[in-house]
């Protein structure tokens, strides 16, 4: 048989992501149906059938979001091409109501936690998802309006740790869909085609057209070098104070003039507050100019209070519209999207701020700080015995989705919060 491109180049990704990994190793390949996906599918079905990738075990899932008619039959027939070439496969439904607004964002979310789920009941090492150029070139698009400070342009990172949980690897992303479609057209192999793909009310369907001035994104590596010049700078320049961070006044001038600084520092503020982004750029810029100012004052932003002091910047969450959470037995919840709590009691707890007296001892910054922090009492009342609840600071912009070229900035704040490192990827 003649080896074409589109064979080379399919192959050769395909060979590099199984040859990547310690062994053995299992691997949930998300298929839409899709070329991309079934390209991605059939290339590592075929390069473990040759016998040459001892100790790996593919699997695969279809997330059905039930958003069309057909959509269940589709799941059907991706469950028998897989089963076709041998690779056991699960369903995924999203059930229920759908929002009216953000309903790509929204179906994105919960296709991840869904294939999380599935990668759990499948006892996965990771998930594979078949991300190419052509989605890197439309996110960038998407992204050239709405860039974040410190970051530029980025695009999307050859893996993602999602739910702080599993790693999402993404082999295809050199890879055009030309070169994988006609990859499939060589073997025999159809696929689906999404309408949602032509629909223009959604923005990815409209900035795909083409060449782009804009497509150019911050390179992995550079993204990465900004991730670890922002570690160095919270290591360096930030302690934790009670339930708040105090920046030093040489971090603050630090900040003022470095972009990776500064991203350290936003992203920092989001942990602080609970907030999955940072603040947007007008906001930031107010803190700009009041942190310029040199004035010992505060200032609010983001939930966030940046409480100037001569001994530095302290930052804490705004003892406001913190809302009560119930706990049942046994339950785990996230509370403020600051901690994440587990009930080992038999009883329901609920979680509050603070009331008067959780900050005996302390003053200043760090009594208005521990005003916000975590209250402890069971439903109906009651004291709860100390360590019977287990509370874990939440890293709010990296809870969900952590990309790997944020590691070091999501493993400088963890040690800040006092928490675990978040786990590194498996083909590291």
């Amino acid at each position: 048989m003649v080896v074409t491109r589109a064979d080379d180049t399919v192959i050769e990704a395909a060979d590099r992501l199984l040859k990547s990994f310690k062994r053995p190793v299992t691997l949930l390949v998300a298929v839409s149906g899709g070329s991309d996906s079934l390209g991605l599918l059939l290339s590592l079905a075929e390069l473990c059938a040759s016998g040459h990738y001892p100790g790996i075990r593919l699997c695969a899932c279809t997330v059905d979001h039930d958003l069309r008619a057909g959509s269940a039959e589709e799941a059907q027939w991706v469950a028998t091409v897989c089963a076709h070439h041998g690779v056991h496969h699960l369903t995924r439904r999203w059930s229920g109501l759908k929002p009216q607004a953000g309903l790509q964002a929204a179906a994105r979310a919960k296709r991840y936690a869904l294939l999380v789920d599935a990668a759990g009941e499948a006892g996965a090492d990771a998930i594979l998802s078949a991300h190419t150029l052509d989605d890197q070139h439309e996110t960038v698009t998407m992204r050239a309006t709405r860039s974040q400070e410190g970051v530029g342009l980025s695009g999307m990172a050859d893996a993602v740790l999602l739910e702080s949980a599993i790693w999402l690897l993404r082999p295809f992303l050199g890879l055009g869909r030309a070169e994988i479609r006609s990859f499939l057209q060589e073997r025999g192999q159809g696929w689906i085609e999404d309408p949602s793909n032509s629909n223009p009310k959604f923005e990815r369907v409209r900035v795909r057209s083409g060449d782009d001035p804009r497509v150019s994104a911050t390179e992995p590596n550079q993204r990465f070098s900004l991730s670890l010049r922002g570690a160095d700078f919270l290591r360096d320049h930030v302690q934790a104070a009670s339930e708040a961070f105090l920046l030093s006044p040489d971090g603050v001038q630090a900040a003022l003039g470095d972009p990776a600084a500064w991203r350290a520092l936003l992203v920092l503020a989001a942990t602080a507050g609970g907030r999955a982004h940072v603040i947007e750029a007008r906001a930031a810029g107010r803190l700009r100019a009041f942190l310029a100012s040199d004035t010992l004052s505060r200032l609010t932003a983001g939930r966030v209070v940046f409480d100037r002091r001569r001994d530095g910047l302290y930052l804490y969450r705004e003892c406001r519209d913190i809302a009560a959470l119930t706990v049942p037995s046994g339950g785990v919840a996230l509370w403020d999207d600051r901690y994440r709590v587990a009930n080992r009691t038999d009883r329901a707890i609920i979680v509050t701020a603070s009331d008067e007296g959780a900050g005996k001892g302390l003053h200043g910054p760090a009594l208005r700080a521990a005003s916000a922090a975590a209250r402890l009492i069971f439903e109906g009342g009651g004291r709860v015995p100390d360590g019977a609840v287990l509370l874990e600071r939440v890293i709010a912009p990296y809870t969900h989705f952590l990309p790997r070229f944020d590691l070091p900035l999501a493993q400088a704040l963890a040690a800040l919060c006092g928490r675990l490192p978040f786990p590194s990827a498996p083909n590291e």
